[in-house]
């Protein structure tokens, strides 16, 4: 059976984007966004429920988002789920579900009247941030990038 894992999400960041550097020197950024989904509940009530979902953007791309997004900017991300576990300062075990984005699209700029304006203030190179093809996991250890193929399944 052939496995899929791609999340597509349409939503406004939560917070600003928290960048920061592995010893590697390596950018990453993180930051929350909320999507939201409109439905009828049987009462005919309309009801709106809201997802948050945390976004982990890497190398170029992770700066680009730092510099150019701020909370409440409406964004596009395509990447996929990743789980993370670790070991807290406490030994509790601690894990989480993230997006590792793949490509981020700014959809506009929230301005202080609350309204997005598209496009407005944002670069036109860097509106459309994609790593398509040349997505570079970093080696946490080496802080060397790997752009592995693999043409054989080991199963």
């Amino acid at each position: 059976m052939a496995n899929l894992n791609k999340v597509f999400l349409i939503g406004n960041l939560t917070r600003d984007p928290e960048l920061r550097y592995v010893p590697s020197g390596t950018a990453v950024a993180s930051f929350g966004l909320a999507t939201n989904r409109t439905y009828t509940a049987a009462s005919g009530e309309k009801k709106q429920e809201v997802c948050f979902v945390r976004i982990v953007v890497w190398g170029r791309t992770a700066e680009i988002c730092g510099e150019y997004l701020s909370k409440g900017s409406p964004a596009f991300i395509e990447g996929r789920l990743q789980y993370r576990a670790w070991d807290s300062q406490n030994g509790e075990k601690r894990s989480t579900l993230e997006v590792r984005a793949e490509r981020v699209q700014f959809l506009g700029r929230k301005e202080k009247t609350g309204e997005a304006q598209a496009g407005q203030g944002i670069p036109e190179e860097v509106e459309n941030i994609n790593l398509d093809s040349e997505i570079a996991e970093p080696n946490m250890d080496t802080g060397s990038k790997t752009n592995k193929r693999k043409d054989e399944v080991p199963f």
